[in-house]
């Protein structure tokens, strides 16, 4: 075909097709293979995915632990019938032949997964089964009485660059030795991590939430809710731009800081808060950032009622669709049992998955996923990262390093 179609037309073709074709397409010549797997070419594929309208890819990457226990599970659903459910295998297996299964999940950008499992961080592209181990990094991922450690994963549109961050949070006020915070990045595109002194940046007086949901990646930057000191009662959102290595403190709607749970998140390519409050009434409200960095325009997009048996929400939808879980548990006879009495049970629990439409103000009942714990939830896409890339890479340049490793 390339002889007689133009190189650029070659490449729209190209461009245009999922990745699994590509992958095999790849075996059809040498030209192929260097088109396919060139930066450019994997970037273009990448804004082309970006570019395509909401309803055109359905797909649901949801994670959860299995029954196994220390197993995470994840799984496509490629519709709201639940009759395509597709199971990831994650080529999680180094050339030591040690099997990753005690992971952290640490965040999740264009189809490319970032988990953390023995000292180590790992990024995953199941689509192209690539998995590549990070260096060593500088930062001890623990939290101590001095300072408290909070790592996150990023994309940066604007270099085309996925990004690692460790952050060393100093949060003990009665600590007299006052510490700096500390931020390690790994960055994708240059295959090594450096340490940074971001104390000047760093708004005083805060504290990572131990139980707030991954960073929220938008605009080049990330996004935490954060609890703010002395009181900790009070909330905002501490975003950190990827590129300039900066914070930012973002304050949060008037009202909303003192109630519930609140996390950052992204609706319709906006900064987004989830705020599920704890009241009788289980309320949720969604309020996004119409102007991004301006406060003034948070705007309180809808709220609903969670009454009806929904124990959390887990996700927003490109299509605007609020994802919730409820959990029912089944006892029954297995290989994996606890004893009450004579009997031996298996304890197995069912989480129906769940959507609520804003526009018609209905829930829709979208299936049942067996599991520990339902714990993640967002939309799929596939991507070409990593492609170019060998498999279990542990890339060999040096980590350069600003200050002393802690």
């Amino acid at each position: 075909m390339s002889d007689y179609l133009p190189h650029e037309v070659v490449r729209d073709i190209l461009l245009s097709l999922p990745v699994k074709s590509l992958i095999r397409f790849r075996c059809v010549s040498k030209s192929f293979n260097s088109l396919i797997t060139s930066s450019d070419f994997i970037d273009s594929h990448l804004t082309r995915s970006h570019s395509l309208p909401s309803n055109s890819n359905n797909t649901l990457i949801v994670r959860d632990l299995a029954t196994k226990p220390n197993v995470e599970k994840y799984r496509l659903i490629h519709n709201d019938s639940f009759d395509r459910i597709e199971h990831l295998e994650f080529p999680l297996t180094t050339r030591r032949r040690s099997r990753i299964h005690k992971c952290e999940f640490i965040g999740y950008a264009n189809g490319l997964f970032c988990l953390y499992e023995k000292e180590r961080f790992i990024l995953c592209n199941p689509s192209i089964r690539k998995c590549i181990i990070l260096p060593k990094h500088c930062i001890k991922i623990k939290t101590d009485g001095h300072v408290q450690c909070h790592s996150a994963f990023g994309f940066d549109p604007r270099t085309n660059d996925y990004k690692v961050v460790i952050i060393a949070l100093p949060y003990n006020p009665y600590y007299m030795k006052k510490e700096p915070t500390l931020v390690e990045i790994y960055s994708l595109s240059e295959g090594s991590w450096k340490m940074i002194d971001a104390s000047t940046s760093c708004p005083p007086n805060i504290r990572f939430d131990e139980h707030t949901c991954p960073a929220a990646s938008l605009n080049g930057a990330i996004h935490f809710t954060v609890k703010v000191k002395p009181n900790l009662t009070e909330l905002a959102v501490l975003s950190f731009d990827l590129r300039d290595e900066v914070f930012h403190a973002i304050s949060l709607p008037h009202g909303t800081s003192r109630r519930g749970y609140i996390n950052a998140s992204v609706f319709r390519g906006l900064l987004s808060l989830i705020c599920r409050m704890n009241t009788p009434s289980k309320s949720c409200s969604i309020w996004v950032m119409k102007e991004y960095g301006v406060v003034d325009s948070w705007t309180e997009q809808f709220t609903f009622n969670r009454s009806g048996g929904y124990s959390s929400v887990i996700g927003l939808r490109k299509n605007g669709h609020v994802l919730m879980t409820n959990m029912e548990s089944m006892l029954q006879k297995g290989p994996h049992v606890i004893e009450e009495g004579n009997i031996e049970l298996d304890l197995l629990r069912s989480y129906t998955l769940s959507s609520y439409d804003p526009e018609s103000q209905r829930f829709k009942n979208l299936g049942s996923i067996n599991g520990k714990a339902l714990q993640y939830v967002d939309n799929y896409m596939e991507n070409l990262v990593l492609l170019r890339k060998p498999n279990d890479a542990v890339s060999r340049k040096g980590a350069s390093r600003k200050r002393k490793c802690r």
